[in-house]
Order: C-alpha cells, then sequence, then structure tokens
C-alpha cells in the first residue's frame, strides 16, 4: 500500500459515450492500479446553448444532466472493468460545463489527466471544440491522449496462424479476409 499526503498526486480521466473514452479509462484504471494512486473518473456535460441563452439554468436541466452522466459513467465503468475496479480508490464525478474547462480546472500540477483521442468529423468540430487539444494548451497536469486501437491492430489480436508452418511475413487467413471483405464494401 503506498501512503500518499492528502492532496497528492491521482489520475483524472474524462469519459463519454465515445470508443476513445472506453480506452482512456482502461487506461487510467491502469495506470492508476500500477501506481496505487486513486482515480477520479469525470463526465462534465455542457450546458446546451438554448437553456443557456434564455436563463433556464434552475429549472432542473443541470441535474437532469447530472444524474444523465453519473448514469453514463456507472455503465462506462461496467463496460470495461465489470463495475468498480477492485484495488483502486475510486471517484465519480458529473458535471455541469465545457467538458476540456471542466477537465482541466480539476486536475492540478501533480496529477496525471487522461482523455480519449477519437476521430471526429469537419461539422463536430465545428460545433464542439476538440476536449484533447483544449486540454494539451491549458493543462499544467501530465497529459496522455489514448487513442483507440486501429481496425488492423483488432484484427491481429484475434488472429491465429492458418497452419503451423505459417511464417511471420504470411498474412493470416482471418486478415485475409479482413481485407478482402473492406476492399469490396
Amino acid at each position: 500500500m503506498i501512503v500518499r499526503p492528502e492532496g497528492g498526486p491521482r489520475v483524472v480521466v474524462g469519459v463519454d459515450d465515445s470508443p476513445g473514452a472506453r480506452c482512456a479509462l482502461s487506461w487510467a484504471i491502469g495506470e492508476a492500479r500500477l501506481r496505487g494512486l486513486p482515480l477520479l473518473v469525470v463526465h462534465a456535460a455542457p450546458l446546451p446553448p438554448h437553456v443557456s441563452a434564455a436563463g433556464q439554468i434552475g429549472c432542473g436541466i443541470t441535474e437532469a444532466l447530472r444524474a444523465a452522466g453519473a448514469e453514463l459513467i456507472s455503465r462506462t465503468l461496467a463496460e470495461v472493468a465489470g463495475g468498480t475496479p477492485p484495488g483502486v480508490e475510486l471517484t465519480e464525478l458529473a458535471l455541469v460545463g465545457e467538458p476540456g474547462a471542466t477537465l482541466v480546472r480539476l486536475a492540478r500540477d501533480d496529477d496525471i489527466l487522461v482523455v480519449g483521442h477519437g476521430d471526429r468529423s469537419l461539422l463536430s468540430r465545428i460545433v464542439r471544440p476538440s476536449v484533447r487539444l483544449h486540454c494539451a494548451r491549458r493543462t499544467r497536469a501530465t497529459l496522455v491522449c489514448v487513442r483507440p486501437p486501429s481496425f488492423d491492430s483488432l484484427i491481429d489480436s484475434l488472429t491465429v496462424p492458418d497452419h503451423p508452418e505459417a511464417t511471420a511475413s504470411d498474412p493470416p487467413l482471418f486478415r485475409r479476409l479482413a481485407r478482402r471483405r473492406r476492399r469490396t464494401v
């Protein structure tokens, strides 16, 4: 057991409903377990523009966003780790605010801030700025961006050689079929 002073370093991970966030959460759980650090799982939901423009912040919308965020954190933890991971001191936090600014504000200098890195369309980047880039530009914590594995690396992990004499340069049957399928689609 590692004894740390109160307010010591921790692993802070931002999650949403994306493959990159799931990979970031998985990495953060492993890092927290490896280093013996507490894990802070954060979901920050931006306030819809029509709500902030109308000044309706106190009409239950923030509570609904926090409740949806808490449910998303629980569901993501269940998908990634089967619930609360053993051997990790875990804190869940669902907030309302811009995700990048919220994560930067929460992560202290000695923390490890973990965010997912995903592929987004041009329209998505215009409508919502990148949390990863916001954190990279503004955080003082150590930043780790976790990219989901590519399709090819997933196929490689599932492959079994066609025959025992297969060489390393020969692509397995499953990989050849996957490439053929992608070309025909």
